[in-house]
């Protein structure tokens, strides 16, 4: 009688064989860094490419202030070298342009209790992130995700991170189009792409709709795509404004005009293009000026330009390009429940808590009797008890069709008027109930100190005093600011582009470290981020409630008809800032006060002694280096599978290691070359057995042989002792190809390989 299947055979029937596979993989890897078999530089790229990374933990809390350490977390041991042994970090999970099925948040909740606090975190670029993660469990926890849809590949490091949309795309009358199918078809062609593989930094890209609204925010993106159309005789085709080099950061840059118009044939080919030209001339050395902007600046949009064009000639034609388009509506959403109007009796009996929450959160669709209805999550907390009462209420109301955004909310679509109250309901049962959003009390902030390793001050501490301070402001206007707090220069709250933002320094007042932020004025929310503001001086970070006061009254009472923040501080004059600034800059000696010498929310005396080295860059490995790491690994495989009585298997994968080692290898001469076994012979035989790069001082070309037998009689079948020999073999043309890596890297810098 057969046995039941495991959890993990169960669960990989629900999954796609490569996501399971790539698990494998890095369950695999894993076990290697433990062994000590793998560098920690290469096994932390390959943990950052999977979502895994490393968190400051010893200063962190959440909302209630309870400390990281005084959390029921099971003791482990340290099981290897580096620190990623010795503490819970971070889990990012992937989620392409927010989209969020209810299954999916209820398997995140179920993550969140077992392996992490509780507590999911939605972030600016529409992921989701568990904290306080222990690295042995992450395989485990990836398959559960993978179950569902869900991957963290490439959440992190040096890749194409999560593509961001408009959480109002398909449901907007202002939109050119439905943004949605082009981007799940971007998202999804470039994550594990070899073209994406080698590239020397972090990859952002975003899709708006509309060039006026905040949409997007393209105009901070490494590729920005504006849907727009254009007449062709009697027909209208579908296209979009291609932007390139945007980024924010300590330095930030509006994206520059690729193509006024590129065809929606060209997205993804064009795109490709784009990530090719930045992988091969990237800055590799200089890790603060490694972004595609520092690229395009450098070069000037004209000479990149002609740089995409040349290398899109040269692509390899890919059916992925255009098969999307022959079912563009085959992901539309459909409503669960019919469209229907709230009568004004219905919503008079919803009480006045609904009448806010209603003038702040809903928001009407294109399609009648629908809206979209947001859940502010203050500091984009959702606990796993309040996720799954999203959940269930999606269920019930809308269906699949939640978004995650990027001001760290989520969005239902789809709701029928008539269903307001009862979603209201639900939400408020579960302390979801909050309005404010859009508002200036609807703060965004990054992690900072609590759990970042770059965190300077307090951001989460500061933007929760914020939101209970500004919550009580009812002049529309100032209702309208966008409020933003970093805890560094980073920008990840994305604060260039608030009315009111704030970046976290240290300064020393009378021989001690105290907390400030940068005032950061003259950004712009609105036609896609369309302007960055800029640091105008810092106060003490207990000091910056009463500045924000301090503005927003000067504000409300100064501004003239139809004017946005910016223009009112573009006609005050940034010197009347600065002196706000200053007036609110003053420290009280320790001993007359000592609360300025701590941070919001935590007691402590402040200190920047426990700031690490942040992770966010990941090192730089090289495509090469990355191949040649699979190879070892699936040589290691090999072994596992000839131990355990299955020599088939294990010569087949000692064949793989092998293809995987020459591919890495062809890849270098020719960035086009396929998975295909006998085109990566060949184009090995070509570069590198002819040239005589592969050749040993002692045995010549004898290693490459090993992989031209194989590959012309490949093992279908294998006994264990010629199994075994293949292994050998493989594990010797390994060596070979580790060394003519070497003679490559002495070829382009002598001293490098001394």
């Amino acid at each position: 009688m057969a046995a039941d299947p495991s959890w993990k055979e169960r669960l990989a029937a629900r999954t796609r064989q490569d996501w399971s596979r790539e698990i494998d993989v890095f369950e695999t890897q894993l076990e290697l860094r433990q062994r000590g078999k793998i560098e920690e530089k290469l096994f932390a790229e390959t943990r950052l490419r999977r979502g895994a990374y490393g968190q400051r933990y010893d200063n962190g809390h959440r909302q209630d202030g309870q400390k990281a350490q005084e959390l029921a977390f099971p003791e482990r041991p340290t099981k290897g070298p580096g620190t990623v042994w010795d503490a819970p970090g971070m889990m990012r999970l992937k989620v392409p342009y927010g989209k969020l099925s209810a299954e999916q948040l209820e398997a995140m909740a179920e993550l969140a209790e077992e392996y992490s606090d509780g507590i999911l975190h939605v972030t600016t670029r529409q992921d989701v992130q568990l904290h306080f993660v222990h690295i042995e469990d992450t395989p485990d926890l990836m398959r559960r995700l993978a179950a569902v849809g869900i991957t963290s590949r490439e959440a992190c490091g040096n890749s194409v991170r999560n593509v961001t949309q408009c959480t109002s795309a398909g449901v907007c009358s202002g939109e050119a189009f439905d943004t949605t199918p082009y981007a799940h078809a971007l998202a999804f062609f470039l994550l594990g792409h070899d073209d994406v593989q080698d590239m020397g930094r972090k990859f952002k890209v975003a899709f708006s709709g509309c060039r006026q609204s905040a949409c997007g925010l393209t105009s901070f993106h490494d590729i920005g795509a504006i849907a727009t159309t254009r007449a062709v005789g009697e027909r209208v085709e579908r296209g979009f404004q291609l932007f390139v080099g945007g980024g924010l950061g300590a330095v930030p840059q509006a994206a520059q005009l690729l193509e006024e118009f590129t065809p929606e044939t060209e997205l993804l080919p064009v795109s490709q293009a784009v990530c090719r030209v930045f992988a091969r001339l990237g800055e590799r050395e200089n890790r603060q000026r490694a972004r595609l902007k520092f690229l395009v600046k450098r070069l000037g949009i004209e000479e990149f330009r002609r740089l995409v064009r040349d290398e899109r000639a040269k692509l390899r034609p890919d059916p992925r390009w255009t098969a999307f388009l022959e079912a563009l509506g085959a992901g539309d959403e459909r409503p669960l429940r019919a469209g229907a109007p709230l009568s004004a009796e219905a919503a008079r009996a919803a009480g006045a808590g609904f009448a806010r929450w209603r003038a702040d959160n809903v928001r009407g669709q294109k399609q009648a009797g629908y809206t979209t209805a947001t859940v502010s999550l203050p500091l984009g907390d959702l606990t796993s008890r309040q996720a799954r009462a999203v959940a269930a209420v999606a269920r019930l109301l809308t269906g699949d069709t939640l978004r995650t955004t990027v001001d760290q909310n989520l969005l239902f679509r789809w709701v029928s008027e008539a269903d307001l109250p009862a979603l209201y309901a639900a939400l408020e049962q579960v302390g979801l109930g909050d309005g404010d959003a859009g508002t200036i009390a609807d703060v965004t902030s990054c992690p900072g100190t609590d759990t970042c390793k770059l965190g300077i001050s307090s951001s989460r501490g500061l933007s929760a005093e914020l939101r209970r301070r500004l919550r009580v402001i009812d002049a529309p206007a100032a209702r309208e600011l966008h409020v933003k707090c970093s805890g560094c220069y980073n920008s990840c709250a994305q604060h260039h582009v608030a009315d009111i933002g704030f970046l976290g320094v240290s300064r020393v007042v009378n021989g001690r470290r105290v907390p400030h932020f940068q005032l950061v004025v003259g950004g712009q929310w609105t036609d896609n981020a369309g302007a960055f503001g800029l640091a105008i001086g810092a106060v003490p970070s207990k000091n910056v409630p009463k500045l924000v006061d301090a503005l927003v009254a000067r504000y409300a009472a100064e501004r003239a008809d139809g004017d946005v923040f910016r223009d009112w501080v573009q006609r005050v004059g940034k010197k009347e800032i600065r002196a706000l600034v200053d007036a609110h800059a003053h420290v009280p000696p320790y001993d007359v006060d000592p609360s300025y010498y701590s941070d919001w929310g935590d007691p402590r005396e402040y200190t920047i002694g426990d700031i690490g080295e942040g992770e966010c860059a990941g090192a730089v490995v090289s495509y090469l280096e990355m191949g040649l790491a699979a190879s070892e690994r699936e040589v290691f495989e090999a072994q596992l599978l000839l131990d355990q009585g299955e020599p088939a298997g294990a010569a087949r994968r000692a064949l793989s290691a092998m293809l995987q080692a020459a591919r890495a290898l062809a890849h270098e001469r020719n960035p086009n070359v396929s998975e295909d076994a006998a085109e990566v012979v060949r184009e090995f035989r070509v570069h590198f057995y002819d040239t005589k790069l592969f050749f040993d001082p002692f045995v010549g070309g004898k290693f490459a042989h090993y992989l031209f037998n194989a590959q012309a009689e490949p093992p279908a079948s294998a006994t264990h002792d010629v199994a075994h020999q293949l292994i050998e073999e493989a594990q010797l043309f390994l060596d070979a190809a580790h060394a003519c890596h070497a003679k490559l890297v002495a070829q382009t810098s002598p001293t490098a390989a001394e």
